[in-house]
């Protein structure tokens, strides 16, 4: 080969220990470039994979998936690899249950209390201001507030508590003497803004002092909701009844009826404990309710008279175990909304008996409570010859209690067992009750009746039917139901007790054990009736003939219709 032919071929194939060192070098630096993008590629893939399956994996209240195995790198929880949690689909009442509870809430039954007090609203929204009023002759005390429900059967969850207050003795209460008012005009000893935090309810605070404790009771709106079930605390019928200061609507010192107010003040505690009649007549079905998870929220019946229209929002509105008091605003909002397909329960006796009006109260509006029982010495009626303060029956003006509820109000007290006259009727599903079975005391101590000749719905369809004796005769109280060509259903219990049987939240002294059958019914209601117009899917179908009842129907209710006797008003 010659000279020039070599030096080319060295040039194209390099020889010598350079040349395979360069070579190596180059190798090697190749080598680990694909070696690199090799991993660099699998970590991608792998990265990928892993967040796919986070995504698709993700626990729910805390338990990991099955499938799902805990991260075992540093890619892995890094925040590309977060993902929200799956929604809790449980309802709002239901987690709000879910939460602890307490029966601190509790105060145990005693002959005198230490300490006594008011707010000045029956009810507020969350921002409001409500302001605590009390009296005591302990050097200190506290507030604690309760909100109450199911709370694994404890009755309340705990949700503030206030410093420590200085105790102070009020000034004695007022008394006006043309309507025996009595009232208070005490200096304020607490606020609060309640917080967005409380879950509108029904509250309870709890004055706490070595002497003794007290409540003071407070319902929590949300005017916006549009829930299924609107809960109503009677207020008007704790009112009547408070004889805080030694009168009431009922009577004046010594038990005197002749002294009795004719208008009652929310100015003034509510005698004994201040609970009124909530834990007896109303917390057994708070209690329910709320245990049943059921879209509910909270009013009073004050709120009613200032807001008919808010009942419209609902798909059945649940009157308590007394509910005797309502003003025409009342009635005539609750007959709306049943006319537009809204479903009412009244789960007591008495409902819609006397007839008031609200007036204002140096302390704000609709805080004065009128009730005449007579057209005598109403002064407003007889100068607009409007709203008069008779029972609803009565004249002038007479509108039954019946053409609402169903039923009638006969008679108190008695104290007998329920019988069922209709266990075909889906209300009895799952209770395992028959024709003629009994319901252990659960007729008392104030009964109601489908009773002929008075105004009743043509549809009453009568669900217990329980024979009795009160203020000398026989008859009977009757639990009934009806529906309407709104769609509509209306149930009555008919028995003041009804309430109590639903939780073992009742006085000592009430004879009214729980039973888990009544509770059955009443959640079938409830369920029916959260569910829309009760009548398009289980129309009420009369049955009054063959319970020997008669032949009972709609009429005028202009009709004069006689009161019970006097030994056996409500």
């Amino acid at each position: 080969m010659s000279r020039r032919g070599a030096a080319r071929d060295e040039r194209q194939h390099p020889a010598g220990p350079r040349a395979d060192c360069e070579r190596h070098r180059r190798t090697r630096r190749g080598e680990r470039t694909t070696r690199l993008l090799t991993v660099v590629g699998i970590l991608l893939i792998v990265g990928s994979l892993v967040a796919l399956g986070a995504f698709a994996f993700t626990p729910s209240h805390g338990a990991r998936h099955a499938s799902a195995a805990p991260p075992t790198s540093a890619a892995s929880a890094t925040p590309t690899t977060r993902v929200p949690k799956r929604p809790d689909h449980r309802s709002a009442t239901t987690i709000e249950n879910a939460k602890r509870g307490t029966s601190a809430w509790r105060i145990p039954p005693r002959p005198a209390w230490g300490i006594f007090g008011y707010a000045d609203h029956v009810s507020v929204q969350r921002g409001d201001k409500v302001t605590l009023y009390v009296t005591t002759f302990a050097s200190s005390y506290h507030v604690e507030a309760y909100r109450m429900g199911w709370y694994q059967g404890l009755g309340a969850r705990f949700v503030w508590r206030s410093a420590p207050l200085a105790g102070m003795q009020q000034a004695e209460p007022t008394l006006s003497q043309d309507t025996r008012t009595v009232s208070t005009h005490w200096t304020p000893s607490v606020s609060l803004r309640v917080p967005q935090s409380w879950v509108p309810g029904d509250y309870l605070f709890k004055l706490v002092t070595n002497v003794g404790d007290g409540y003071i009771p407070l319902t929590v709106r949300d005017d916006t909701s549009h829930a299924s079930v609107l809960v109503v605390n009677a207020v008007t019928t704790w009112q009547a009844y408070n004889d805080f200061g030694g009168y009431s609507l009922y009577h004046g010192p010594h038990l005197n009826p002749t002294t009795r107010s004719t208008v009652v003040s929310f100015d003034r505690p509510y005698a004994g404990d201040g609970e009124a009649d909530f834990i007896a007549n109303e917390l057994g079905l708070v209690t329910l309710v709320e245990r049943m998870g059921l879209s509910v929220t909270y009013t009073t019946d004050v709120d009613v008279h200032e807001h008919p229209e808010l009942l419209m929002h609902h798909r059945v509105i649940v009157s308590l175990g007394h509910d005797e008091y309502w003003s025409e605003r009342m009635r005539d909002g609750v007959e709306a909304a049943r006319d537009k397909g809204v479903n009412v329960m009244f789960l007591g006796a008495n409902a819609l008996y006397r007839r008031i009006r609200l007036e204002p109260s140096p302390l704000g509006p609709d805080r004065l409570e009128v009730n005449y029982r007579t057209t005598a010495g109403d002064r407003f009626y007889h100068q607009t010859r409007r709203e008069p303060t008779t029972q609803w029956r009565s004249p002038p003006q007479a509108r039954p209690e019946s053409s609402l509820t169903g039923t009638f109000y006969e008679c108190n007290p008695v104290n007998v067992d329920g019988v069922v006259a209709d266990a075909s009727s889906w209300v009895f599903a799952g209770t395992d009750l028959h024709n003629g079975d009994h319901l252990s005391l659960l007729i008392g101590t104030e009964y109601d009746r489908v009773t002929p000749g008075v105004p009743t719905p043509p549809t009453i369809e009568v669900l217990l039917h329980s024979p009795l004796r009160c203020a000398g005769r026989h008859s009977y109280s009757d639990a009934a139901y009806y529906t309407t060509s709104s769609g509509a259903g209306v149930f009555d219990a008919g028995t003041g007790a009804w309430v109590c049987k639903l939780f073992s939240g009742c006085p000592a002294d009430v004879p009214f054990a729980p039973d888990p059958r009544v509770q059955k019914i009443t959640e079938n209601l409830l369920r029916v009736f959260a569910a829309g117009p009760v009548g398009r899917t289980h129309p009420a179908v009369n049955n009054t003939v063959a319970l020997g009842i008669g032949h009972v129907f709609e009429r005028s209710t202009g009709t004069t219709l006689p009161p019970p006797p006097e030994n056996a008003s409500g």
